[in-house]
């Protein structure tokens, strides 16, 4: 059989359906609240690759050198593509199906989880956690794909990694997959049964709103909950602020991240009444299985579903008052920053505390800072770093290991980072806040995994401590930013501003110009390609976003393609073929441009296809001067031709011409995610008024009633559509636009450099007085 239920499944079966799935049958049996589903075993998937005859490359492709980063890869990709390039057995197919079918309440189509379950997983001496896939409101479509990319996942380059570390022969292996009905989760969490590191006698309990990926992932910093088990009391509650959630989207089923609403973001999630609950339940799920438990948690409707438990495998030896001192920062942590004073003298190091989370692995570390803001920073963590980045994630494992500790702004007790610190054996502190940008690269600093401190320098005999200027002396002091729910995003015209751009606490960047990127090279972009290859050029381009991507990650950052007009290619070498042209804002420029220089235009679709893949998943794409939807097609054949999926990224244009304004709901039809105004283009073109020409500038006037009525139109049909829209001209600064957009129903507001302080108080400003107008 290719399928059990796990009404049928317990513990002796680990084996046969592995350690999660094993889990969930006891669960089940035991009459704990269990979501309903059934499990695809082991046996057919190494009936699979055997019967397929892909098992020995497979194995074979394991014998590599763990600690090369590119010998893993390579494995990962072979082992991928060869169970995702093989078809599964009709059999197979049909009774997974069949089982799936029978899964829904009243013949509806099931929502389900599909869970990767190992067999060497979630057991007492390892945990596996994270290192296998989960794919979350799952349905008939896509099921028997996300089994197989369940399997694909026993060969993820962490999982070879850890196994290769643990000792675990990749052929001796299996796994199995959990489909389980989903829980349309209102708040879930975890929880632990005995403090996971010290394994005293209190019950951790940490919460979100959403489906519990957030709290697992470490994308979210969880409320913290302390019970004592001998009194019951809740002894601790942290409140966190709790930026995302995730749940499922009601149009497409698909599992999105959202902002958590603002009146939710610092509400307690779990009442006295739930905690209550969800000690009894833990203690029941402990007593079933006798050993500390960590266990996966979800209310939906008022009921709460038990998803997972697992043994605690981290909990250390350490001394009753490291115990004590643990739980107690564990509470703690998370939410405020420490300063120096009466704490100094209760934590390792000697220096100023710089700042408090949570101690999530044991342990006090002195170190190197390395701060760490995208996967291809990892080469640079050295032996006795301490890794600073927003949140760990399963690639950076091999970094991880060469570190002495880890600090993360982001994440709880059970996110990535806390779990695979504890089983390294490195001191970790997360749910920090601020680190990667309160500490600076290099900075020497003593973390203590207990109590959850980031203290400066480290302590030598002597008991000094080097003095290090912090990171915010020398960078521009970042205001704190008004809270508005129109989007205030800033300019950036050269990557060289792209410090002093974030600085001012911006959304984002509306508008950033690859035509200063290729003008500063100092030669067309055709003779440059010809002297030093499109690699070369294409590298450039790279460079240029990377630097402002980098200084605003995750925060958007809209890059245009080129848009120089004629006469500024004509000063560059090889500008002696360009056109002579009497107004060259009319003439050859923006995407018209582009689409007749399909080899220049090729080479700039190819650096945002390399962004991409470099991880930045926030560089936005927008195309200037689009006038009609046949334009905006053949971009979009382009993009395809340089391996970006208008799909999968976000893109748009620049509305500059009355034109693209009156035809905007064509150009939504192609796809576009989003339309920025490009006001000084927009307002020249409809007044027919060259804002160079002195005999006419005088009536220049972006707030002429016919551009707003344009913008007007823009927005709204924009809004019905459900596209974006935003501002990026000059006219964004001033405040009688700004006025004026807030009330349409602008999405985002992009200011330059000097005069994003002052939008933002203009933008709340008229927000608050539409929210008085309309009580009035």
């Amino acid at each position: 059989m290719a399928v059990l239920w796990l009404d049928d499944v317990s513990a002796d079966d680990v084996e046969t359906v592995g350690g999660k799935a094993a889990s969930l049958g006891e669960l089940t049996d035991a009459g704990l609240p269990v979501p309903p589903g059934f499990v695809v075993t082991a046996d057919t998937y190494r009936t699979f690759i055997e019967e397929a005859g892909i098992d020995e490359e497979l194995f074979a492709a394991m014998d590599i050198d763990p600690e090369d980063s590119s010998e893993l890869k390579a494995a990962e990709e072979t082992a991928h593509d060869l169970i995702l390039g093989t078809e599964l057995p009709d059999s197979v197919r049909a009774e997974v199906l069949e089982a799936y079918r029978s899964v829904g309440a009243d013949g509806e189509e099931a929502f389900v989880a599909v869970r990767s379950s190992a067999t060497a997983e979630d057991l007492p001496d390892a945990s596996f956690a994270g290192q296998q896939e989960t794919f979350l409101n799952v349905t008939e479509e896509r099921l028997l794909e996300r089994v197989k990319e369940c399997w694909a996942s026993l060969f993820s380059q962490r999982a070879i990694y850890y196994r290769q570390r643990q000792g675990f022969p990749h052929d001796e292996v299996d796994i199995a997959v959990v489909v389980q009905r989903m829980v349309d989760a209102e708040k879930s969490g975890v929880m632990f049964t005995s403090h996971p590191s010290t394994g005293e006698a209190r019950i951790i309990i940490e919460a979100a709103w959403g489906l519990g990926e957030a709290v697992v992932s470490g994308s979210v910093s969880p409320d913290n909950y302390v019970v004592d088990r001998d009194t019951a009391a809740v002894e601790e509650v942290t409140v966190a602020d709790k930026k995302v959630m995730m749940e499922k989207d009601a149009e497409t089923g698909e599992t999105v991240e959202r902002e958590v609403p603002a009146e939710d973001r610092e509400r307690r999630v779990l009442s006295d009444e739930e905690i209550e609950r969800l000690v009894e339940l833990g203690e029941r799920v402990e007593d079933h299985y006798g050993t500390p438990q960590d266990v996966e948690w979800a209310v939906y409707d008022g009921d709460i579903y038990m998803l997972q438990s697992r043994p605690i495998t981290t909990i250390s030896d350490a001394t009753d008052d490291t115990a004590d001192a643990a739980g107690g920062e564990a509470a703690n942590g998370g939410t405020d920053t420490a300063t120096a004073g009466d704490e100094s003298a209760d934590a390792g190091g000697d220096g100023d505390v710089l700042m408090q989370g949570l101690g999530s692995s044991p342990g006090i570390v002195s170190g190197n800072a390395k701060v760490v803001t995208k996967l291809d920073h990892l080469d640079q963590v050295v032996e006795g770093d301490i890794i600073v980045t927003e949140m760990t994630m399963p690639d950076m494992v091999p970094a991880m290991k060469r570190a002495v500790g880890i600090v993360t702004d982001e994440g709880g007790m059970t996110s990535h980072a806390a779990i695979v610190s504890r089983e390294l054996g490195v001191p970790a502190v997360v749910g920090a806040g601020s680190a990667t940008r309160e500490l600076s690269d290099g900075q020497t600093i003593t973390i203590d995994g207990d109590k959850g401190t980031i203290r400066e320098g480290q302590p030598d005999e002597s008991g000094d401590v080097e003095e290090y200027e912090p990171v915010e002396a020398v960078r521009p002091e970042t205001p704190v930013k008004p809270m508005t729910a129109t989007e205030v995003k800033v300019n950036v015209s050269i990557p060289e501003a792209a410090e002093r751009a974030a600085a001012t606490g911006a959304d984002g960047v509306g508008l950033l110009r690859i035509e200063h990127m290729v003008l500063s090279l100092g030669e067309t972009p055709e003779r440059y390609i010809a002297e030093h290859g499109a690699d070369a050029y294409v590298e450039e381009i790279v460079d240029g976003i990377r630097t402002v991507a980098d200084e605003f990650y995750p925060r958007p950052v809209r890059a245009r393609t080129l848009d120089a007009p004629t006469d500024e290619f004509s000063e560059l070498e090889g500008g002696e073929n360009e056109p002579t042209e009497h107004n060259p804002m009319l003439g050859w420029r923006g995407i018209r441009r582009s689409l007749d220089k399909p080899d220049v235009f090729q080479q700039e679709l190819r650096a945002f296809a390399r962004l991409y893949e470099m991880g930045y998943d926030n560089v936005e794409l927008m195309f200037p001067l689009v006038n009609d939807a046949e334009d905006l097609q053949r971009a979009k054949e382009r993009m395809h031709e340089a391996g970006i999926d208008p799909e999968e990224r976000r893109w748009g244009v620049m509305v500059e011409t009355p034109a693209s304004a009156l035809g905007i709901a064509d150009l939504a039809d192609c796809g576009i995610d989003f339309a920025s105004f490009g006001t000084n283009d927009l307002t020249q073109y409809t007044l027919a008024v060259d804002r160079n020409n002195e005999n006419v500038a005088d009536r220049f006037d972006e707030l002429h009633p016919a551009v707003l009525s344009l913008i007007a139109d823009v927005i709204d049909t924009c809004r019905e559509l459900g596209v974006d829209t935003s501002i990026c001209g000059q006219a964004g600064s001033k405040p009688e636009m700004v006025d004026f957009l807030v009330e349409e129903g602008v999405t985002s507001i992009s200011a330059n450099i000097d005069a994003v302080r002052d939008v933002q108080h203009e933008v709340k400003r008229t927000e608050q007085k539409l929210v008085l107008d309309s009580v009035r």
